[in-house]
């Protein structure tokens, strides 16, 4: 009787491309349209080096100048600038033993093919989360930014929660552009205090089959991992944010499908085989942008080829290049 091998169910270049594509389907920055996935992004990612420079032109800043014939036209100029983003270059290992096969009775590396979109889509939305917490520890995205929590009980009150009210505040702080702003991530606690103040709609998605959380009219992300802090005397500070969409663009290279040599794969699916350890492993490598728009990484404070969540986190390594109002994000500080 044939047996059925690794080789059988991961065939390298087909495991990539569906890692790649129901990571994208799974990811609720994605669904929501705050993640852009960027065919612009995906040649980036293809090129070598650490980052790539994204030229823009500036808007046009002029004074109205009034004809006259005594009067020569001052000559004004385009500005220029450039948002910076860092590839990201990752991976991860699973190991699977011969005994656990065999005693489960269950293939666990099938399993492990069922789950690695999961996997990655968390990876990438702790990505955004970290990256958040960076652009907005940054002196630059102030303006962006609406802090109004109490860092003491007592002075809580409905100035200083999220609520319909301060939402408006928020938004404001894109001015003009403010209805652009079409999508709100909540820690679970918050989103919980708006659903008791019944400010929490559900709407059937465009199947019917399920139910899309709405505040004020924007979609709701709730996720636990999002900032949270104690008081400086009592009590807790949150932090939510509104997005726009595309304020994330992401880009993934394909890496390079030919068989490795002399081995069992690509440099993205590699599967090898550890013998006296009854050992196999499955190897998923990624080479990817992922980047909110308009602010730019500077790597001030990166030691690696890669920055770590926690260099993402540093506010030093980031500086906003685009127009306030054209960074599709806002965070608040609230109770």
């Amino acid at each position: 009787m044939a047996k059925t091998g690794v080789a059988d169910i991961i065939i390298p270049t087909e495991f990539e491309k569906y890692a790649i594509e129901r990571t994208a389907q799974l990811s609720a920055f994605v669904q929501s349209g705050i993640l852009e996935n960027s065919p612009e992004f995906d040649v980036l990612a293809a090129g070598g080096g650490r980052e790539v420079m994204m030229p823009f032109w500036k808007d046009l800043q002029a004074t109205r100048q009034l004809l006259s014939d005594n009067a020569t036209l001052a000559v004004n100029k385009i500005g220029s600038d450039k948002d910076t983003a860092r590839i990201q270059n990752d991976a991860q290992v699973w190991s699977v033993n011969h005994l656990a096969k065999v005693v489960s009775g269950d293939d666990p590396m099938q399993a492990i093919v069922d789950l690695v979109a999961d996997y990655w889509a968390r990876v990438d939305q702790g990505l955004v989360i970290s990256s958040l917490k960076g652009i907005f520890a940054a002196g630059s995205m102030a303006g962006n930014k609406l802090a109004i929590a109490s860092e003491t009980i007592a002075g809580q009150s409905a100035t200083t929660r999220l609520n319909g009210s301060t939402f408006v505040d928020a938004t404001v702080k894109l001015g003009d552009r403010g209805d652009r702003l079409t999508a709100i991530a909540l820690h679970s606690a918050t989103e919980a205090a708006l659903r008791k103040l019944d400010l929490i709609d559900f709407v059937p998605d465009s199947e019917g089959k399920a139910q899309i959380k709405t505040f004020q009219g924007r979609r709701v992300i709730v996720d636990d991992t999002l900032p949270t802090r104690n008081g400086t005397t009592d009590g807790v500070v949150y932090t939510s944010y509104l997005f726009g969409p595309g304020a994330f663009g992401k880009g993934t290279a394909a890496l390079e499908s030919e068989p490795l040599q002399g081995g069992f794969g690509t440099e993205g699916v590699e599967i090898a085989r550890v013998p006296l350890d009854s050992d196999t492993v499955l190897i998923n490598r990624r080479r990817y942008i992922l980047h909110p728009r308009g602010v730019k990484f500077t790597s001030a404070a990166v030691a690696g080829d890669t920055p770590t969540n926690a260099e993402l986190e540093n506010g030093a390594n980031w500086t906003r290049v685009f127009e306030n109002k054209n960074v599709r994000i806002v965070a608040i500080d609230h109770n």
